[in-house]
């Protein structure tokens, strides 16, 4: 499906249709493990694969979304998550050497062994009930002297939620004067994508620029993993102001932005639908929909099973 943007409207005809068809029955056939006289609609529900026109159909979809283009079902007023251009990326010889350290708990030791002292900041994302919401939560001293809430829009994703808390609290860490700040977070893919180097998540990037402001006014930043849910104050404070915030703010949105992946789900949902209306209309796989009437359903069968040539047949 290399450049589906370009011919899409071509896998409308049904010239290029009867060729698309001709190439995936063939794959179709041998990933069911059935005869070659097996239709075409059979053979694809017994593997489990979706018509390749319409495959194409969500690449090109997905592409005029990627630039920017309204697509019917997805928010008009709202952007996808775009990704940064290479050309903004860091010089590989200025490398910053961003990483974090992984804690299994906060006892004394660790404490000490890895300085977390100061300033320590607790983050967190939470999506609740459809609902999405983040938090940052400042201590000094054991105790609590600040924290922030910030709303997501529902179709954002937790991990979009985490990205926000700590793209918030190094903000605000840069805006502040003390000499060492820890923040500690129980998402590790956050950390991981905040760890490696020439990242195009634009709040990566942009928790990545103020880690990066603050080391140079020669002032520490230092990250933590910790695990959630194990009884560590800050992080269950963390934790609950993201629900707040979730739950119960009435505010604008801090962040809109909607992800690829959603993208992806919303153009999905119309897939299934015109594959099975030319699943049931057509007019062969007749006894392969007395068993899987439904292609969805058939998919939840198909993938928990092991297919062999007597069970197609």
């Amino acid at each position: 499906m290399y450049a589906a943007s370009v011919w899409a409207e071509a896998s409308n005809k049904i010239s290029v249709q009867k060729q698309l068809n001709a190439v995936q029955r063939g794959f179709a056939q041998k990933i069911s493990k059935s005869y070659r006289t097996v239709s075409l609609h059979a053979a694809m529900v017994l593997a489990g694969l979706l018509p390749l026109d319409l495959r194409i159909k969500e690449q090109a979809q997905l592409y005029e979304i990627k630039r920017g283009r309204p697509v019917n079902n997805l928010p008009a007023d709202r952007k996808i998550e775009s990704r940064i251009s290479f050309m903004e990326f860091i010089h590989p010889s200025l490398s910053d050497g961003i990483s974090y350290s992984c804690l299994d708990d906060l006892s004394p030791e660790n404490i000490e062994k890895n300085k977390i002292e100061g300033n320590v900041i607790y983050t967190d994302g939470s999506k609740i009930e459809g609902k999405v919401g983040a938090a940052v939560s400042v201590w000094k001293s054991g105790a609590e002297i600040k924290f922030m809430k910030l709303k997501l829009e529902p179709y954002c994703s937790v991990f979009q939620a985490e990205m926000c808390a700590l793209e918030k609290a190094t903000g605000w860490i840069l805006k502040q004067k003390d000499d060492r700040y820890c923040i500690l977070s129980d998402s590790r893919s956050s950390l991981d994508l905040i760890k490696s180097g020439n990242v195009s998540h634009p709040l990566a990037y942009n928790i990545r620029r103020n880690i990066r402001a603050v080391r140079d006014q020669g002032r520490s930043v230092e990250l933590f993993w910790i695990k959630a849910h194990v009884g560590i104050e800050g992080n269950e404070r963390a934790d609950a102001l993201a629900k707040e915030a979730a739950l119960f703010s009435k505010k604008a949105p801090d962040y809109s932005a909607f992800p690829t992946s959603y993208a992806k789900r919303v153009i999905r949902n119309d897939t299934p639908q015109n594959w099975q209306k030319r699943y049931t209309d057509g007019s062969t796989a007749s006894t392969t929909k007395i068993f899987l009437p439904d292609v969805h359903s058939a998919y939840k069968i198909i993938r928990d099973i092991k297919i062999n040539p007597i069970m197609t047949q």
